[in-house]
């Protein structure tokens, strides 16, 4: 068995076009179009205590991805629902673990190397597994991440949560390479996210957000920090959001489905507002945390 899946929990049994096998014996086509062209879409679900944060909202994107990509989805929303659970149970045969995350993942399916979509048009591929997933650690929490800004160099779907995410790994290996935990990207000075979050500008106690539009991903956390800003009484602003108000912020975040929303407190070597996790940061937090133990408790 190679190191790959022994790293992830042993050898897990996951998904793979309408069976139930294990890690090491699921196999996929040279000729996938995922494989070829990076020719699909994926979903990534927070679990906790064995229960699926925001399910409606991860399918609701999922959906909305397959239509741009014009892939039909393969299962109803009942059987994706379902498959997730399977995938759960599955997992609390063999192991304990009540926080994880699924990961879905579809592409066009296999056919001939060809740019253009095929005709007729073949079946999707479908492959789901459940992965390890641990919430941010006190320190993450409590003394914040560093960030670098870089150019917004990826292409202008943003929107799609297409598994083509070269952008988004340079993107992640230009914060490795500058020792710091994040980047914030900008296109024509104007703030986008980062590798794989949104990214939240906090000035004068007011949240302001990027436009949802096809130069970012719409975080599912994109409405849930929306939704918290009303119950918590924090102005909400969605607007274009220049480099200079990012750079003279009071406060940055970040927020994604596995790091949920964690303070950003230095940008480009200097410190954001005072260097520490600011009051709009632990208002978000603890809201936040009360919408997984609401889900929890249910």
């Amino acid at each position: 068995m190679n190191t790959f899946i022994q790293g992830v929990t042993g050898n897990p049994t996951v998904f793979l076009n309408g069976e139930l096998t294990p890690l090491s014996e699921a196999k996929i086509s040279v000729l996938d179009r995922g494989f070829i062209f990076g020719d699909g879409i994926y979903e990534v679900v927070p679990i906790y205590a064995g229960k699926p944060f925001r399910m409606d909202n991860h399918l609701d994107r999922l959906a909305r991805s397959l239509k741009k990509l014009r892939i039909e989805s393969p299962y109803t929303r009942e059987e994706w629902v379902d498959l997730v659970q399977t995938l759960l149970q599955t997992l609390l045969q063999t192991s304990s673990a009540q926080m994880c995350m699924v990961y879905l993942h579809i592409t066009r399916g296999v056919a001939k190397r060809d740019h253009a979509f095929p005709l007729p048009a073949v079946k999707p591929t479908v492959f789901a597994m459940v992965a390890p997933m641990s919430r941010p650690t006190v320190a993450a929490r409590e003394q914040g991440l560093t960030a670098v800004s870089i150019d917004d160099i990826r292409w202008l779907l943003c929107d799609i949560k297409s598994i083509s995410l070269l952008g988004n790994v340079l993107a992640k290996q230009a914060a490795v390479d500058a020792q710091v935990d994040e980047v914030v990207q900008f296109r024509n000075d104007f703030l986008t996210e980062g590798a794989s979050c949104n990214i939240w500008v906090v000035k004068q106690g007011t949240l302001y957000a990027p436009p949802n539009d096809n130069l970012i991903l719409e975080g599912i956390r994109y409405g849930l920090l929306q939704e918290l800003c009303q119950q918590e009484g924090i102005p909400f602003v969605v607007g274009p959001v220049l480099k200079q108000a990012v750079s003279s912020a009071d406060e940055l975040m970040m927020s994604s489905a596995t790091r949920e929303v964690l303070p950003i407190v230095q940008l480009d070597g200097k410190p954001v507002g005072l260097g520490q996790p600011g009051p709009i940061y632990q208002k978000l937090r603890r809201a936040y945390d009360e919408a997984i133990e609401a889900l929890t408790a249910s």
